[in-house]
């Protein structure tokens, strides 16, 4: 761990066996006996023991050799798994394709990145008119280990200039830097202590990017992000030049980030409180002197605004249409009853909007599966691009003059193929098409609906070979999320094909909390009804048992950051529900999550230990807090050391109290990646190395021999 140096031999800090497990062929575990301390927290009345807060500290020595020491029981565990160096050359050979981002287009330069196979990470590339394209940023290059990643491309409106955004190590810390396109050298200014920001360009003299203040030295990855500000910078000055153009003394927790209509009209200020619902400003850069006209001041609801048309903005909304609506708004008059309605509300999700060569391009959930339409800008729907089966597109690329745009297209068993759309005579065409060493055609997807404990209908993903037989002794993996209105969507993923391959059932579970069906459905699994989500996880499990997919013997739960939640409260609350439980990253201490760099902004979700009534509901499944002794699943925690969003000690927390309390035979690990974050920028070959551990331990614990 970079943050926790390795400074003392593990024999003087931990003793050994604190438990013993044995797993079949495998040695006897010997746990560290991870030392306890007297820190107790009174909530409301409640004193809530806290014995193993002082693996808080990511600073301490002690802390990296409880470190050092859990890793060495996690990977000599896994050394012994006979069939793990099978699967990780297996994981190799499937993950070694092309593989090709959507791209965008600005002032004749086409932008796109790609992967060849197994780059630690992807490359972006230049194309200019019909020439061939070049290599514009390999970020393989700027560090030896592929820890150094590449995100938020954006060029300037002429396409010449683009800044960009480098994070090390999995960190959400970021630096902008600027390159010229056509030379392909690199601007001097570097912009330092950014994060979870977009960038926003004037023209090609500069931009609008959020940033906070610089943490002390040692806590950059555990200190709060508090006080977001909004700069903007003028290319070839230093960052401390930079021109502060908003910020709230008043509201520490309030994150703020700007944008500029296609035209550079309007500058559009949004702020959130929470990961759901956001304030909205406007500022009318063409009349000198103008100051904000506010939109919206308070964060009950969310706005997307698209751009402007004709000096008012085109806005995505879910106020009053829990599924979305899109509606032209008048700065001038602003009130809901001023608005014009577009496209009104449907039955089905409205998810996105972009604009192209004077049309509207929609895209809709319906039952989980993407569909898009074609409008004109009074809202007359004129086509829909055709889509075939349970998929999901994920990014619809255009700009508001060219009648081609290019989407993404992907399904449970075939990788994201890219497709041309041309709006003038509605036709597609594939652009990117990849070869992967993986037979689609074998496998099937089905959609089926399963009664939660409430008798809510929930959707599940169910993909496996054709043919294969329900007799209730398929292996399973079962995974969800149910957080944050995000929508668990059709998605291909490279490590599930070696489980498929070896006649295990993938299913995906869509859960409350998410935003399959809206804004309804997101709020009935936050805070107080957060217990739903749970329930329809378990449901989930159940109902896979019941219809003899599976047995409880041979099922594998997973979930990452909430979907570590999740897993991590569904396995406290039922130990017997699968053989199998890994909570990845996840949030599992409930009481003081929002302590730590942005947990406070999940309190939309999860509400906090601060009010009465969300601590009464937080203490009845937070998942440090609810393990008893019990029989608990073979479970391995899997967490990153550089992890500054969900921080580690979650999940050091966690697994210490597991090991503690945990009666039965099953292993209880946790698997810390070194230089790695909460996911996003993880290089090719520590993705395949995690997913080579993971997919070896539930084979391992299932009792299947895998045929490789």
């Amino acid at each position: 761990m970079n943050r926790i140096l390795y400074l003392l031999p593990v024999s003087l800090l931990l003793a050994c066996s604190s438990g013993k497990v044995e797993n079949k062929e495998t040695a006897d575990l010997h746990y560290p006996q991870t030392k306890k301390v007297d820190t107790v927290t009174t909530y409301f009345g409640t004193k809530i023991a806290d014995p193993y807060r002082w693996l808080e500290d990511d600073n301490s020595a002690e802390t990296a050799g409880w470190v050092q020491a859990e890793n060495k029981v996690t990977f000599d565990y896994l050394s012994k798994i006979p069939y793990r160096d099978k699967i990780k050359q297996r994981l190799t050979k499937v993950w070694n394709y092309a593989k090709c981002g959507t791209p965008f287009k600005e002032g004749g330069f086409t932008f796109f990145l790609k992967n060849d196979g197994v780059q630690n990470q992807s490359i972006l590339y230049v194309q200019q008119g019909k020439e061939e394209a070049r290599v514009l940023i390999d970020p393989n290059k700027l560090s030896a280990d592929g820890t150094t990643a590449l995100s938020s491309p954006v060029p300037c409106k002429g396409g010449h200039l683009l800044a960009y955004q480098l994070s090390k190590a999995g960190s959400d810390w970021t630096d902008i830097h600027v390159m010229d396109v056509k030379t392909g050298t690199e601007k001097t200014d570097v912009l330092k202590w950014v994060k979870f920001s977009g960038i926003s360009w004037k023209g090609d003299k500069g931009f609008y990017y959020s940033h906070y203040d610089a943490p002390l030295g040692g806590h950059e990855l555990s200190k709060k992000n508090e006080f977001s500000k909004v700069y903007y910078h003028t290319i070839g000055k230093s960052q401390e030049k930079d021109v502060l153009v908003f910020e709230d003394k008043e509201h520490a927790t309030r994150s703020f980030g700007a944008a500029l209509t296609d035209d550079e009209r309007f500058m559009i200020l949004e702020g959130s409180e929470t990961t759901s619902g956001n304030s909205l400003m406007v500022k009318d850069l063409s009349k000198t002197g103008s100051d904000y006209k506010v939109i919206v001041d308070n964060f009950e609801n969310n706005y997307g605004v698209i751009d402007n048309i004709g000096g008012q903005l085109l806005v995505i909304t879910d106020k009053n249409a829990p599924k979305y609506q899109l509606v032209l708004i008048d700065p001038a008059k602003p009130q809901p009853e001023n608005w014009k309605k577009i496209i009104p509300e449907t039955t089905d999700l409205l998810q996105s909007v972009s604009l192209a060569n004077g049309k509207i391009v929609a895209k809709y959930l319906k039952d989980v599966t993407s569909h898009i339409y074609i409008y004109n800008l009074e809202g007359k729907q004129e086509n829909e691009i055709k889509l075939d089966g349970l998929c999901m597109v994920d990014e619809i690329n255009s700009t508001r003059k060219d009648s081609v745009l290019f989407y993404s297209f992907v399904t449970y068993t075939n990788p994201v193929t890219i497709y041309k759309y041309n709006l003038n005579n509605n036709q597609t065409s594939v652009y990117f098409k990849p070869q992967i060493d993986f037979n689609p055609d074998l496998y099937e997807t089905k959609l089926v609906f399963y009664p939660s404990k409430d008798g809510t209908k929930i959707p599940m993903f169910i993909t496996c070979k054709k043919g294969l037989a329900m007799d209730g002794n398929n292996p399973c993996f079962l995974y969800g999320y149910g957080g944050f209105n995000i929508s668990n969507t059709p998605r291909f993923s490279t490590s599930t094909v070696i489980f498929l391959e070896q006649g295990g059932i993938y299913a995906v579970a869509n859960l409350r909390g998410g935003g399959e069906y809206g804004e309804e459905w997101h709020k009935a699994g936050t805070k107080c009804n957060k217990q739903n989500v749970f329930d329809d996880f378990i449901a989930a499990a159940d109902y896979l048992v019941a219809e003899k997919y599976t047995s409880h013997s041979r099922l594998a739960i997973h979930g990452r950051s909430n979907g570590g939640l999740l897993i991590g409260a569904t396995m406290t609350e039922r130990p017997d529900l699968a053989k199998v439980a890994l909570p990845g990253v996840g949030v599992l201490d409930m009481l003081r999550y929002h302590k730590f760099t942005i947990g406070y902004a999940w309190a939309g979700d999860y509400g906090t230990s601060d009010n009465q009534e969300e601590f009464n509901c937080l203490i009845k499944y937070s998942p440090l807090h609810n393990v008893k002794e019990a029989n608990y699943p073979a479970t391995m925690v899997l967490t990153g050391d550089h992890d500054d969003r969900v921080v580690p000690a979650h999940s050091f927390k966690f697994a210490a109290t597991l090991q503690e309390k945990n009666k039965g035979e099953n292993p209880v690990l946790i698997r810390i990646d070194v230089k790695a974050g909460h996911g996003a920028g993880k290089p090719v070959s520590k993705q395949i190395e995690e997913q080579a551990d993971i997919w070896s331990f539930i084979f391992y614990n299932l009792g299947v021999e895998p045929k490789l």
